[in-house]
C-alpha cells in the first residue's frame, strides 16, 4: 500500500515539476526552432514525390484510400471499442483504449510541439471526404496519426490474438504478420496518396508507432494489473489526466490536436474509473464472450440495440451538465473563463463575476495554476473533457447494469 502511494505520488510529481519546468525554460520554443525548420525542408523536398503518386489518381483509389482513413480514424475506434467491451472481450477493448489515448497524446504533442506544415495545396491535391479529416487537415504534418495509429492498434491486437489462440501453425503467424504489414503499408501509401501527408510525416509516424508499440508491450500486463486491482485507481487517474491537460505544448497556431487529446484523456478516465468499480461484476475474465451458447449473436445485437442510444444520451446529458457547472465552478473559485464555441455568451477572455460592480481577486487555484500563461482558461476543454469521460463510463458501467436487468 505505501509502495503504490509512494509511486503515485512521485509520478504525479515528476508531471507537475516537468510542466512548471518547461514553461519556464521554453522548451517547446527552443525544440520546434531546431526541429521545424528542418522538417519543413523535408516536407516541401517530397512534393516531387507525392504528385508522381496522384499522377495515377482515379475514383476508385481516391475511395479505397479514403475508407482507410475513415477506419483508422479515432472516430470509428470511439465507436469500436464499446462493441469489443459488450461482446466479453473486456482485457483487449481496455488494453486497446488506452494504448489509443496514449498513442494520441504522443502523437499530438509531436504535431504541436514541431509545429511543421503539411504538404502545400496546390500544387498537392487534397482529399477530405469526410468532416474528421477536414479536422485532421487543420493539424500540424509530423507525425502521421492514422499511421501512428495503426501501428500500435493493428501490431496489439495481432499480437493479442496470437498469444490466446492456440495454434502452433506457422503459417497462421505467418499470415497475421502479413496482412498487418500490408494494412500499415496501404494505410501509410493512402495519406500520401490523399495529399494529407508527406513521406517524412509517415516515415516519422511509423518510427513512433513502433516504439510505443514496443514500450507498451513491456508494461501491457502491470497496467492492466493496475487498472483491476489497484490501490487509489481512481484518484490516481484523475490526478494524472487533469495534469495531462496542462502538459501539453502551445502550438505555434492553434489547431484540434489539443480537442483530440482532451477528448481521449477523458475516455480513459472513464473506462478506468468504470472498469476499477466494476470489474467483479461486468469486466472478469469469465464473462460471457460472443459465439458461445451464452452471448449469441442476436444477444450482441440487442446488447448494441441497448447500449449505442444509452451512451449517446450520457453524451448529451453529461455536455449539458458541464456547460451549466464548470462556469458557476470557476466563479466561485475565481477563475477567468472564456469559451471558443460551446457558450456563446463567454466568447472572449473575460472573467465571471459575483457582482457586476465587485471585481474578484484571484483565487487559490488560479494561484496555483501561476506557471500558465494563459489570461483564462477555455471552459469548453474541460466540457469537452466531463463529455468524454460520462460517455466512457457508461460503455463500461452504466450501459452493462442496464444488460443485468433486461437480461441481455
Amino acid at each position: 500500500m505505501e509502495g503504490a502511494v509512494l509511486w503515485q505520488c512521485l509520478s504525479l510529481l515528476g508531471i507537475s515539476s516537468w510542466v512548471v519546468g518547461s514553461s519556464y525554460f521554453d522548451l517547446t520554443g527552443k525544440i520546434r526552432s531546431w526541429a521545424q525548420p528542418w522538417v519543413a525542408r523535408r516536407v516541401v523536398s517530397d512534393t516531387p514525390f507525392i504528385l508522381s503518386i496522384q499522377k495515377y489518381q482515379n475514383k476508385s483509389l481516391d475511395a479505397l484510400f479514403s475508407l482507410l482513413s475513415c477506419v483508422v480514424s479515432v472516430p470509428f475506434y470511439t465507436a469500436f471499442l464499446p462493441l469489443l467491451f459488450w461482446s466479453g472481450h473486456g482485457k483487449l477493448a481496455r488494453q486497446m483504449t488506452l494504448l489509443m489515448a496514449f498513442c494520441d497524446y504522443l502523437g499530438n504533442i509531436v504535431k504541436d510541439v514541431v509545429s511543421a506544415p503539411r504538404p502545400s495545396c496546390p500544387p498537392v491535391r487534397r482529399i477530405t471526404a469526410t468532416k474528421d479529416e477536414e479536422e485532421h487537415a487543420m493539424e500540424y504534418g509530423l507525425p502521421s496519426s492514422h499511421t501512428l495509429n495503426t501501428i500500435c492498434l493493428s501490431g496489439y491486437l495481432l499480437y493479442y490474438v496470437l498469444s490466446n489462440v492456440q495454434s502452433g501453425d506457422p503459417y497462421v503467424k505467418l499470415a497475421g504478420f502479413a496482412l498487418t504489414f500490408l494494412f500499415v503499408g496501404l494505410v501509410g501509401l493512402g495519406r500520401i496518396y490523399l495529399g494529407m501527408h508527406s513521406v517524412i510525416d509517415v516515415m516519422g509516424g511509423l518510427v513512433m508507432g513502433l516504439l510505443i508499440l514496443g514500450f507498451w508491450l513491456t508494461i501491457h500486463e502491470q497496467v492492466d494489473t493496475f487498472v483491476v486491482s489497484g490501490q487509489n485507481v481512481t484518484y490516481f487517474w484523475t490526478s494524472l489526466s487533469f495534469l495531462l491537460l496542462f502538459a501539453y505544448p502551445t502550438p505555434e497556431f492553434p489547431t484540434p490536436s489539443f480537442e483530440f487529446h482532451t477528448a481521449f484523456n477523458g475516455v480513459a478516465l472513464g473506462i478506468v474509473s468504470g472498469v476499477q468499480q466494476t470489474y467483479s461484476q461486468f469486466h472478469h475474465e469469465s464473462v460471457p464472450v460472443i459465439f458461445t451458447p451464452q452471448l449469441t449473436v442476436l444477444a450482441f445485437l440487442g446488447r448494441v440495440m441497448v447500449g449505442i442510444p444509452t451512451i449517446l444520451v450520457v453524451k448529451f446529458c453529461s455536455k449539458a451538465l458541464s456547460k451549466r457547472i464548470l462556469p458557476v465552478v470557476s466563479n466561485m473559485l475565481s477563475i477567468p473563463i472564456r469559451s471558443s464555441g460551446y457558450i456563446p455568451v463567454l466568447k472572449g477572455p473575460i472573467s465571471l463575476k459575483k457582482d457586476d460592480d465587485i471585481k474578484q481577486s484571484p483565487g487559490y487555484l488560479q494561484k496555483l495554476l501561476f506557471f500558465s500563461s494563459e489570461q483564462s482558461f477555455d471552459v469548453d476543454t474541460g466540457i469537452r473533457f466531463l463529455q468524454y469521460a460520462g460517455l466512457a463510463w457508461s460503455v463500461v458501467d452504466l450501459v452493462p447494469s442496464l444488460f443485468l436487468f433486461l437480461g441481455v
